[in-house]
């Protein structure tokens, strides 16, 4: 069988009925794709098997209604789904814009952000706005999503005493990464705006309506924009749709 996948994987049983999938340690899209891929075919192949699948950065956790009886079985199986899979998806990618204020009422780490790359707020708004992000997965809240893209020139320590409570909506930067805190929490990334969407929302199917290898971008919105999307939010009158690309 000839192999069309570049990645040799690593296979790790968790208990008597996990079995944790791993590839190389970087964020990488290429990577993502590959994993979501072998994810839909695993879905695909095993669904009768499985109480769910959950995929990060660079592994997928395959979860078994009951005690996986031959772990050799099972990673031969997957092997094979994975050995004559591309490591390029062809499906259409979603892309979601997003509102931000960045308004200094909201972005109360903004100006100290700028004053430590040595930039304007305005400058700090412009590149962290401009940029295409890649939803990687979903985790540590319901509905925070995981970013990458985020450019290097704003690469921002998280802060050194975490906030005990971070507004619900919250655009943050922490590292190399930046997110929107989907409700109110604790968290120690640095706050430069707020988002009045809904990220997380248990009475719709999906609860997120980002998913893994979408795409996401901001823009910006003044207060008055933010409110008035914010009250459409919360008569469930907005509905956010996707570009594809």
């Amino acid at each position: 069988m000839s192999n069309l996948n570049p990645y040799d994987l690593i296979f790790k049983p968790i208990g008597r009925s996990a079995l944790l999938i791993e590839w190389p340690n970087k964020i990488d899209e290429i990577i993502l794709n590959d994993i979501l891929q072998l994810q839909s075919n695993v879905e695909k192949e095993l669904g009768d098997l499985l109480i769910e699948t959950v995929n990060a950065y660079n592994s997928l956790t395959l979860i078994f209604h009951s005690s996986i009886s031959s772990f050799n079985n099972i990673k031969e199986k997957i092997q094979e789904l994975h050995q004559v899979q591309s490591s390029i998806m062809s499906k259409a990618h979603r892309t979601w814009k997003i509102p931000v204020c960045y308004d200094e009422e909201y972005g109360i780490d903004l100006g100290d952000v700028a004053k430590q790359h040595e930039l304007s707020p305005a400058e700090i708004v412009a590149i962290h706005s401009k940029a295409k992000y890649t939803v990687y997965f979903t985790g540590f809240l319901p509905g925070f999503l995981y970013l990458g893209g985020l450019p290097e020139v704003i690469h921002t320590p998280r802060k050194s005493t975490p906030r005990l409570r971070i507004r619900k909506g919250a655009v943050a930067i922490g590292g190399q990464q930046t997110g929107i805190y989907p409700s109110e929490s604790p968290g120690g990334w640095n706050i430069i705006g707020n988002s009045p969407l809904l990220f997380f929302d248990p009475l719709q199917d999906p609860p997120c309506f980002a998913q893994a290898g979408d795409y996401l971008q901001f823009y910006s919105v003044d207060k008055k924009e933010h409110q008035r999307i914010l009250k459409e939010v919360e008569l469930r009158s907005f509905h956010i749709k996707p570009e594809l690309i």
